[in-house]
């Protein structure tokens, strides 16, 4: 019961980051100092997606899951949670790669509309 409930732990901490990788930038909207944890997360995120890589995550996950005497699977946590969910029939590397663009513009939209709502420096100074 340990290794299982170590295991879901796992998978949700695998879920939240995913969705802070994807729509954290929207945080930084609020929190501008959160751009220090959402950017190497969101650059993580789409490196995996774009270079086909397995997160560690997914393995420490199915170990957990072995461990306490329940099968793991195969492919990546995208694959086995998200695959018919997030991605069409046929998913392609092309289809990886361009997801992974897709969440790279996605976010440059979202910081460039932080960068633009900052008041300038002459402003800060009242110049």
């Amino acid at each position: 019961m340990f290794h299982q409930t170590l295991a879901n732990l796992v998978l949700a901490i695998h879920a939240l980051f995913i969705a802070f990788a994807v729509l954290g930038g929207l945080l930084v909207l609020r929190w501008s100092w959160a751009r220090w944890l959402h950017l190497p997360c969101m650059a993580w995120g789409a490196t995996v997606v774009a270079m086909g890589w397995t997160c560690p995550l997914t393995p420490l996950e199915n170990s957990l899951r072995q461990a306490g005497g329940a099968a793991g699977y195969t492919g990546g946590f995208i694959e086995h949670y998200l695959l018919a969910v997030i991605y069409p029939d046929g998913l392609t590397r092309e289809i990886q790669v361009l997801l992974a663009v897709a969440l790279v513009v996605l976010n440059a939209l979202v910081y460039a509309a932080v960068w633009r709502s900052r008041p300038s420096r002459g402003a800060k100074n009242g110049q």
